[in-house]
Parts: structure tokens; C-alpha cells; sequence
């Protein structure tokens, strides 16, 4: 079976399809003071729509929310219709606790109790 859907059908389907990725994607790169939505997250890069993301290069950090991923090191690559793609030249995950430079014993208590 062959379908046909007339261009603006496609059109439409093509914003709906950008609107629920906005709508449910927190993603969203931190440039200095600036603020850009990431559309989705690849393990090497990520996406953003051309019309919004800026020809970014450099040192960036990725934030889900409020909650820091990342800080990247990226590269733009070509355009890809209206969505442009972002490659990690360097990608390092912010961890929650201090790194662990000494080995920890098995029997150490875990809180002191007053």
C-alpha cells in the first residue's frame, strides 16, 4: 500500500513531533549566561532546532532541569533540515559527591550518633 500525505500534512506532523520533544525534554545547555532547549541526547552529542541554537563551539554545561549533567567540550556539524547536531569533543559527567582519593574501610561506621 503507498500513501501519499500532502506537504502541509507533513509540515504538521513535523511540529507536532517538535512540540512533544519540547514539551517533555528538560534538556538545555548553558553557554555563560545564555540558555538554549536541547531537544534530545545522543551518547555523542546532542540535538537542538537550527533556528533557535546558535553556532555554538567551546565549553558548554548540560543541565537536566536544575539537576547538572555535564560539562562539554563541543563542535557543530552540518545542519540537518531544521535540527542542528552538536558533537562531544570532550564530555565529563558532574558527580554528586566528593572523589574518593583514599580506600574506604568495610567497617567503618556510617553516622556518629550523639
Amino acid at each position: 500500500m503507498d500513501a501519499h500525505l500532502s506537504k502541509e500534512i507533513l509540515d504538521g506532523i513535523k511540529r507536532a513531533r517538535k512540540m512533544a520533544l519540547r514539551k517533555k525534554n528538560r534538556l538545555r545547555v548553558h553557554v555563560g549566561e545564555e540558555i538554549y532547549p536541547v531537544l534530545s541526547l545522543k551518547s555523542d552529542g546532542f540535538e537542538m532546532e537550527s533556528d533557535a541554537a546558535p553556532h555554538l563551539r567551546g565549553l558548554v554545561n548540560l543541565f537536566d532541569g536544575g539537576r547538572h549533567l555535564a560539562q562539554c567540550l563541543i563542535i557543530h556539524s552540518e545542519p540537518e533540515g531544521d535540527i542542528m547536531r552538536y558533537e562531544f569533543k570532550r564530555r565529563t559527567d558532574v558527580t554528586d559527591g566528593p572523589a574518593k582519593d583514599f580506600a574506604v574501610d568495610q567497617n567503618a561506621p556510617v553516622a556518629l550518633l550523639r
